[in-house]
């Protein structure tokens, strides 16, 4: 999976930044060192990136367990978006038959690539259904940047998740984004979170993040989105 990958090249940048930095800094005469606020600015700067690399770790870490669903709806007319639901449960219907019940997310994507052909078909089956003429296409794509979403009984924090990507028609219309592994969106499932994360790689803290249990998630939430902003603004 991508999420580590992403962490640890985003740390070995900051740690050369911050290599550069001090070489710039040892370089410069004394006449030209650092004022106290500039070094009280530049210890703040070091802090919070240090602070962001640990909360991409985070992300990272609970990333490499999941992979997410991305159903695209053909535009945003009220048929087109119910039409969207019904492929939405027929994808998640077939994709939970397929999964390895107790495997990883590895495990896991190499099913549902090997599956992405009767995905596609299983989608247009619904489309034709409702009378509709639109093509459907399923793909696992990596690196798939996902907001912060909050759902029923669990959050998730942004970043970049791998995802099985539904694409109706034109792709024109509004997402709808959950988690087809571990099957924690599925709309018949009676299994509380905390089993159905069983069936995956899912440890104790990543569902106490996830379900709000673990103290100031909220906070790690919005610190993630921030740290993004940032990493955004800083060209990281």
């Amino acid at each position: 999976m991508t999420g580590s990958h992403t962490f640890h090249r985003a740390l070995a940048d900051l740690r050369a930044r911050a290599a550069a930095g001090l070489a710039g800094l040892r370089a410069r005469p004394a006449s030209r060192r650092l004022r106290r606020w500039e070094a009280a600015l530049m210890a703040g700067l070091a802090l919070s990136l240090l602070a962001g690399a640990w909360l991409d770790g985070e992300q990272a870490a609970l990333a490499d367990k999941l992979i997410r669903l991305h159903i695209v709806a053909n535009s945003d007319s009220a048929e087109d978006q119910a039409l969207k639901l019904q492929v939405r449960d027929r994808v998640l219907e077939e994709a939970s038959a397929l999964l390895p019940g107790g495997g990883g997310a590895e495990e896991a994507a190499a099913a549902l690539s090997r599956a992405l052909p009767a995905l596609s078909r299983a989608g247009e089956e619904v489309v034709r259904a409702a009378g509709y003429d639109y093509a459907v296409t399923a793909a696992l794509e990596e690196d798939v940047w996902f907001p912060t979403k909050t759902y029923t009984d669990f959050a998730l924090p942004q970043g970049r998740y791998t995802a099985l990507r539904v694409v109706i028609g034109e792709g024109g219309g509004q997402n709808w984004w959950c988690v087809v592994f571990p099957p924690l969106c599925l709309g018949s499932v009676t299994e509380t979170v905390q089993e159905a994360a069983g069936l995956g790689e899912l440890e104790e803290g990543d569902v106490a993040l996830m379900t709000g249990e673990s103290e100031g998630y909220v906070v790690k939430f919005k610190a993630i989105e921030l740290w993004e902003g940032l990493k955004a603004q800083l060209g990281l």
